[in-house]
């Protein structure tokens, strides 16, 4: 516990989360980039997450205490974790050694026991929606368990200080369904590692492509709730304009082996991480981002960063990101057909394409983590002197306050 002890001015922060870096999605990301962030800025950090299987616990680092709990696995997703109810363990922790706040980043049992331990110790706490567990559940058979889970989320994160969502959309849309205290934490992306420059023509020749040829990507999970089937038909469309164009997947899920029988021709090429993921970004032209159960989806700014033409619906990340035709293209929410459209008129107008890549790139050169991190630590320290006080004490200019629509409607 010595190592979670804080220096003057900086702050002690338990982060209670279910997944963390080397996990391998969109939440362990921005956590991880957050956790490197604060600890290069001299804060304290005491992480409580689930064991994760098949992991070496961590070694010795300074100012980082974690902190492992048991967990079950989540089906259908791997080797992630929920992590067991543990608030009496809890407890023990945080009397032993009071953080400055806790900060509650995913909603399982263990979150959900973090802000009862913090509010039982009167601690500020804080929290993060990160993922649609609500609209995930039509996908697996639980179209039932939509409204209850809905209920649970709002009553988690209404028990919190603030709320912490990636877009001003997302504000509004949970807003309207109830919750409160909601306010916007950007996501950032890593400007230094995705770029124009680590396209590798090696790379492309291996998918038998040449320079003028059309690469398809899509990066992500292989699941129902990432509507990856909508990728395939837009590459159909694709492929019947320019023969010789490519699709390459990158992810791995439940749906591997059924989108090979469907697609033979795509390139599979797994989970790939670090530079190897940006040379796969930058090798390709035309984005595909179907999904639309995403709060935000971090990989549109990073194939924005890459110099990729991004087609998406305009939802989360894409609609706060994208300028129509400027540096990518947006369909409407749900609109398959014209989301298999526009893959087929953006490959088959080679102009237009590279037009929008080259002007991806500038449009997120401002998205560095530096900034996200520096507004979380802000919002951390501005609850922390607000403990005890009403929430409402805020300034104003750090929350995002309800359109008049939507906050006559909730």
């Amino acid at each position: 516990m010595e190592s979670f002890a804080a220096q003057p001015a900086s702050l002690r922060i338990a982060l209670v989360t279910e997944t963390f870096p080397p996990e391998v999605n969109g939440v362990a990301m921005t956590l991880g980039r957050l956790v490197e962030g604060m600890l290069q800025r001299g804060h304290a950090l005491q992480i409580v997450r689930p064991r994760q299987p098949g992991v070496e616990a961590p070694g010795p680092r300074a100012g980082l205490d974690e902190v492992l709990s048991a967990g079950v696995p989540i089906p259908s997703y791997g080797n992630f974790r929920f992590g067991l109810p543990s608030k009496n363990r809890l407890l023990a922790l945080w009397q032993q050694m009071r953080p400055d706040v806790v900060h509650v980043a995913t909603e399982g049992p263990l979150g959900w026991s973090a802000v009862t331990a913090a509010r039982k110790l009167q601690l500020p706490v804080t929290s993060s929606f990160h993922t649609n567990f609500d609209n995930y559940s039509g996908h697996y058979g639980l179209g039932l368990l939509k409204t209850p889970i809905d209920a649970y989320l709002r009553k988690l994160h209404n028990r919190t200080m603030a709320t912490l969502v990636p877009t001003p959309a997302m504000v509004y849309a949970l807003q309207a369904r109830g919750y409160r205290n909601v306010s916007v934490l950007s996501r950032g992306v890593e400007i230094a590692q995705f770029s124009p420059a680590r396209r590798s023509s090696a790379l492309r020749a291996s998918w038998g492509v040449g320079e003028q040829d059309v690469v398809a990507l899509y990066v992500g999970r292989l699941a129902r709730e990432k509507n990856v089937a909508a990728v395939l038909a837009a590459f159909g469309a694709v492929q019947a304009r320019q023969p010789t164009a490519r699709l390459v997947l990158v992810g791995d899920g439940p749906l591997r082996k059924a989108l090979q029988d469907s697609c033979p021709q795509a390139i599979f090429a797994g989970v790939r991480q670090g530079e190897e993921l940006a040379t796969y970004y930058a090798s390709g032209d035309l984005f595909l981002f179907p999904s639309m159960t995403e709060t935000y989806g971090n990989v549109v700014p990073e194939a924005l960063a890459s110099g990729l033409a991004v087609l998406s619906y305009a939802h989360a990340a894409a609609a706060h990101l994208i300028r129509q035709e400027h540096n990518g293209v947006l369909v409407p929410l749900g609109e398959e057909a014209q989301f298999v459209q526009a893959a087929a008129a953006l490959a088959s107008h080679p102009q237009r394409l590279q037009a929008l890549r080259l002007n991806a790139p500038a449009s997120v050169a401002h998205l560095g983590w530096a900034a996200v991190v520096d507004s979380f630590i802000g919002t951390l320290r501005t609850v922390v002197q607000c403990h005890g006080g009403h929430f409402s004490s805020l300034p104003a200019a750090q929350f995002v306050q309800p359109k008049p629509s939507v906050a006559s409607s909730a």
